[in-house]
């Protein structure tokens, strides 16, 4: 699945995972300087991976999707203006 930023340019983006009724899972994290993401708990390659086609525009790969994969997926980002965030 893709993801475009927008305006914002970022050297990396962020994946969530999100099941109804479930706080986000932290998917993984994709420089587009490095080949390989870093992953969060109970996601790993080469199951889950990403790439990049620009500056803005991240692309989220699952293979061999089942079932379980079903959620809402997330992308984020952060551009470097932003020094404190709450989320409630």
């Amino acid at each position: 699945m893709d993801c475009n930023l927008g305006t914002v340019t970022a050297s990396a983006a962020r994946w969530y995972k999100q099941i109804p009724g479930a706080v986000p899972q932290f998917v993984l994290w994709f420089y587009r300087t490095n080949s390989s993401p870093t992953y969060g708990s109970g996601f790993s390659s080469p199951k889950f991976t990403s790439t990049h086609q620009s500056t803005s525009d991240y692309r989220l790969i699952i293979n061999t999707v089942q079932e379980g994969d079903s959620a809402v997926y997330y992308c984020s980002t952060w551009d470097g203006t932003v020094n404190h965030l709450t989320v409630s």
